[in-house]
């Protein structure tokens, strides 16, 4: 076999293709041979040339996982040895690493055996070898073996990581430096324990100058690992950074701001500004970080792409990214810098920077919302300036911003509606669509939010879309109907004039079948949703079979996009059908089953090892025997496939809430799968679970409570509900599904009164707890930070969901809350402190107001603590935190009794 072997590998590397194709299929056949292996040992040392040593290599690979067990040990030990040869004796690097990879996939059976108790020993006396070539082919063994068999390193932990560390401050040799590198990004990878993790802290260092060396050399695939290894330090929960976290920060400025660089480094050093911000950003604060990187990022914002260089790498996109990021996390110390960028940059001859102005306020403003609401004036001078600018691409940035500022800046930016609106009209006549498709997003965003103040423009607006609609190309026709929706949900029954036109118009629109057109096709399923909620029940009955087909007919169309809308269409019609939707149930319900089942369609890249893709050597052995585990580099999921799924899981919870006992056909099933939702990976499908489950509940109480048979169904179903919500509620870390949780708990306990959840009221009080402690999964900060307990923002969507609950539990307990009231008392008021803002203080008021009044006369022995905090908010410059504190005062007045009497004064004002 031997001698026909060695001539079939020459064959293939042939360029004749028919020599090859003959090779390739001789080579298949001979390879199902457990001898092959010693074959092909055989031509790995002694092949005349390093691309046949290295095609051996790469076969052997392949087939030694089935064929090894079946080998003698004597055979065995001959393999081991001709790898080993290779490994120290080649002066092939490609064949050298080629032999190391057979060596790895052999380890995997080996070693754990016992069938090669000298290779790590082997690998130590490499890695200390004076040869060059000996050290590196060791440090790339070392990597690949953490895959195979990193399980036996643990004794050796300590000694790889000092040797990691010494080779990684080679000073001879450049290429020892890089294996080591790459060998510390597979060993980080690979440690769990914390312990462990923490050591790689001193390695930082040494990280960041092969670093540096490798750009300097214009080696930039290389400073990329040491990207990728800081990626795995930051995101671990184990606080691996320390003050390293200036170290990085300061190189991760340097490459992003080099634009001699390649576009996919300087993106990666943007990557890791970006994860710092969401997951150590009490440390960008800690250590004065943030201006630096905004005085990098935002002059970013006017760097966009070249024409042939791929979107997703642009650096004005990454560095907004960040702003955002920041802007979430860090509101006070982001806007007072990113305020004076805008203010400063508007006023330049650079149009990209006049861009980047508009454009940092338009991002930061859902994050830094009340800050900018206290500069609105200011901002919206900057913005309706640069709306219109002579620059097209000023005109499509102030746009955006436009609409990030009416989604993000409600209620205060309606008031502006009489400045705003007539801009956005104007520049729906704009001679560019890409502004025109930004005025038409920012329009929809400004209207959606401003019920009867947009009747005044409701004629002129609808004149302007409705002719948009009928004259403009399909993106603009999109964004229109969006537009055209926000508009009917801010004008409700003033809509119903233009709702007849708008629907006969979306009939052509809801028949497409073309690829290219059924994103329009899902827009206008959605505006028809829309409308029907403006014109009502006795309008909308009558004509809506043709609308129901026509949305059913288009899942046969496989678009997750039109399927997304689809199912919000029907939510919104089961909301205005209400009972009379149990019609369509046999329809839509089997339809959303379908795309809550649908697969997540997950996307995986694998590392397949270089040398079989060098020559065409990975066709050879592309038969069912190559077993080889290939390493999973990255998992994404389909976004729209997401999106589907959360319009579903919500479309299940509005036809039970409104279709009550008549679904039940559907009521367990559709339980099992909002079971399964509720602990789903994406928070967005979670929070739809979330709020369906009590949706559910109402559903399967209105079936079982004539029902007496069925009393142990329901209260199963309220255990699987309670049991959900309590786990959520410390256990997920989302703060949104969190705060629905804690909402959803607080209803229930109003609609079934305490009865119905006294079992779980214990386990309820303790979830309170340790949200009111701020220790939940969802409220963890950074592991290495120490930011003061007072120097925080109020988290407006959880924290008042979780002070709801208090009330709840007083409203369905009456006087007997006071013992769990005792409990829960102090962890509240932390949030009344002086130094806490103002929100928190309000929802603090809030609540003891109402817990006062639910509880009644044990309130007393709190009075001398909270009447003095609700007299300091009766001079709140705040009109929501007076209202609180005189209703607070009020109560603690009518039921705290004789407690109050030296409060005179107070118990008048209310």
């Amino acid at each position: 076999m031997a001698q026909s072997l060695e001539l079939l590998l020459i064959q293939f590397l042939m360029p004749d293709n028919d020599a090859r194709r003959q090779a390739e299929e001789q080579i298949k056949r001979l390879a199902k041979d457990p001898q092959v292996v010693l074959a092909l040992a055989q031509h790995l040392r002694t092949a005349k040339t390093p691309n046949v040593r290295q095609l051996a290599a790469v076969l052997l690979r392949k087939k030694i996982t089935g064929h090894w067990a079946k080998l003698s040990p004597q055979l065995k030990l001959l393999v081991k040895q001709s790898l080993i040869e290779s490994i120290t004796m080649e002066h092939s690097p490609p064949v050298r690493k080629a032999s190391a990879n057979v060596v790895s996939i052999i380890a995997k059976y080996a070693v754990p055996a016992g069938e090669w108790p000298d290779l790590l020993p082997f690998l130590f006396q490499c890695s200390q070898s004076a040869q060059e070539d000996h050290r590196e082919v060791a440090l790339i063994l070392f990597s690949s073996l953490t895959e195979t068999i990193g399980n036996a390193f643990q004794p050796h932990y300590a000694a790889l990581q000092a040797l990691l560390l010494k080779c990684l401050q080679d000073d001879t040799s450049n290429r020892v430096r890089v294996a080591a590198l790459k060998a510390v990004g597979s060993f980080l990878e690979f440690t769990v324990d914390g312990d462990e993790a923490i050591k790689f802290r001193q390695f930082i260092p040494s990280i960041l100058n092969v670093a540096r060396q490798c750009l300097s050399s214009g080696d930039e695939d290389v400073a990329i690992i040491a990207f990728e290894i800081f990626d795995e330090l930051i995101e671990s929960p184990a606080p691996l950074l320390g003050d390293s976290v200036k170290s990085i920060v300061q190189f991760s400025l340097e490459v992003c701001s080099s634009q001699n660089l390649e576009p996919s480094t300087r993106h990666q050093a943007i990557q890791i500004i970006s994860w710092m911000a969401k997951y150590k950003h009490s440390s960008l604060k800690k250590y004065n970080l943030v201006i630096p990187i905004l005085q990098v990022m935002c002059p970013l914002l006017a760097e966009s792409a070249d024409a042939d260089e791929d979107d997703d790498l642009a650096p004005d996109r990454a560095a907004a990214e960040v702003i955002d990021t920041m802007a979430l996390n860090l509101s006070k110390h982001v806007f007072p810098p990113v305020f004076e960028f805008a203010s400063l940059s508007s006023q330049s001859t650079n149009p990209k920077f006049r861009e980047a102005s508009v454009t940092a306020l338009g991002v930061v403003s859902e994050g830094c919302l009340e800050l900018m609401k206290g500069k609105l004036e200011s901002v919206l001078h900057i913005v309706l300036g640069a709306l219109r600018d002579p620059e097209q691409m000023v005109r499509g940035a102030a746009s955006f911003a436009l609409g990030q500022f009416a989604e993000h800046l409600q209620p205060e930016i309606v008031s502006h509606y009489g400045t705003v609106l007539p801009c956005i009209l104007n520049a729906l006549e704009d001679a560019s669509d890409e502004v025109k498709e930004k005025s038409y997003y920012a329009l929809a965003a400004f209207c959606e939010d401003m019920g009867e103040e947009i009747l005044p423009f409701l004629d002129p607006l609808m004149g302007k879309l409705l002719a948009a609609l009928q004259n403009s190309p399909r993106n603009l026709q999109d964004t229109c109907m969006s537009a055209i929706g926000s508009v009917a949900t801010a004008a409700e029954q003033a809509f119903i004039p233009y709702a007849e036109r708008v629907l006969e118009l979306m009939k052509s629109f809801m028949v497409l079948t073309n690829d290219e057109d059924l994103r329009s096709r899902a827009r206008a399923t959605e505006l028809v949703g829309i409308v029907a909620m403006s014109a009502g029940r006795a309008r909308m009955e009558p004509i809506l079979p043709p609308f129901m087909e026509a949305a059913i007919s288009g899942f046969g169309l496989e678009f997750s996009e039109l399927r997304e809308y689809t199912h919000g269409f029907f939510s919104n019609v089961a909301e205005i059908m209400d009972d009379s939707f149990t019609q369509y149930l046999p329809h839509v319900v089997p339809l959303a089953f379908a795309s809550c089942n649908l697969d997540d369609g997950s996307a995986v890249d694998i590392i397949e090892s270089d040398d079989e893709n060098i020559n065409g050597f990975g066709g050879v052995s592309s038969d069912d025997e190559a077993h080889d585990e290939p390493r999973v580099r990255n998992i994404s999921v389909r976004t729209g496939v997401l999106d589907e799924k959360a319009a579903a899981t919500q479309a299940l919870g509005l036809f039970a809430l409104h279709t009550k006992s008549s679904f039940a056909p559907y009521l367990e099933q559709a339980l099992k799968i909002l079971v399964r939702h509720s602990g789903y990976f994406h928070e967005d499908v979670r929070l739809q679970a979330i709020i369906a489950l009590k949706s559910i509940l109402t559903a399967a109480h209105a079936l079982f409570q004539s029902q007496n048979d069925q009393q142990a169904k329901a209260r199963e179903m309220l255990d699987t509900v309670m049991d959900i919500y309590i786990k959520t509620m410390t256990g997920d870390d989302d703060k949104e599904v969190v705060a629905q949780a804690c909402t959803s708990v607080a209803d229930i306990i109003k609609d079934y009164g305490y009865t119905a959840i006294e079992p779980y009221m214990s386990q309820l009080v303790d979830a309170t707890l340790v949200l009111l402690k701020e220790e939940s999964a969802c409220q963890q900060l950074e592991d290495d930070s120490d930011i003061d307990d007072d120097d925080t923002e109020h988290d407006e969507v959880l924290m008042d969901a979780v002070s709801d609950l208090l009330p709840a539990f007083a409203k369905s307990m009456g006087s007997h809350f006071a013992p769990i009231f005792a409990n829960l008392f102090e962890p509240l008021m932390k949030f009344g402190k002086a130094s806490r803002p103002l929100q928190d203080r309000t929802m603090v008021v809030a609540c003891l107001a109402e817990v006062a009044q639910e509880m009644g006369a044990p309130i007393a022995g709190y009075v001398d603590r909270v009447m003095p905090l609700a007299i300091k908010e009766l001079a709140s410059s705040d009109a929501t935190n007076r209202r609180n504190a005189a209703f607070c005062v009020g109560e603690l007045c009518k039921n705290g009794r004789e407690s109050t009497l030296k409060y005179p004064y107070a118990c008048l004002t209310p």
